[in-house]
């Protein structure tokens, strides 16, 4: 596991990447996006595209190639994990407010 920060302010492409199992290896990854909340939940984004159906109650969900995945930048609540069909490794990007990368924490007495 290794992790990486990208920080070039207090901007909104500020966000931190997570790549797990063997990271970006595959040519096509699952792409799931999640919001957070203000208060702590994570939920699964509702602005993304819905899954077509094909024939038999099955549901295709959205997939990426590599190339795309390496251009993907959350927004500033948004998680993207991406996943590889065939290795299982891939990347999560967290973007600067899911990480808490920008709150100012404070020590009490």
């Amino acid at each position: 596991m290794s992790t990486a920060f990208a920080i070039p302010g207090n901007t909104a492409s500020t966000f931190l990447t997570h790549f797990f199992g063997s990271g970006l290896a595959d040519d096509t990854y699952v792409v799931e996006r999640f919001k957070t909340m203000i208060n702590g939940d994570i939920r699964p984004c509702l602005d993304q595209p819905p899954a077509a159906k094909k024939g038999k109650r099955k549901t295709t969900r959205p997939t990426a190639t590599r190339k795309a995945v390496q251009a993907l930048r959350p927004e500033r609540t948004e998680i993207i994990v991406c996943t590889g069909l065939k290795t299982r490794g891939g990347v999560q990007l967290w973007g600067s407010v899911a990480t808490g990368l920008l709150c100012d924490r404070k020590q009490k007495g």
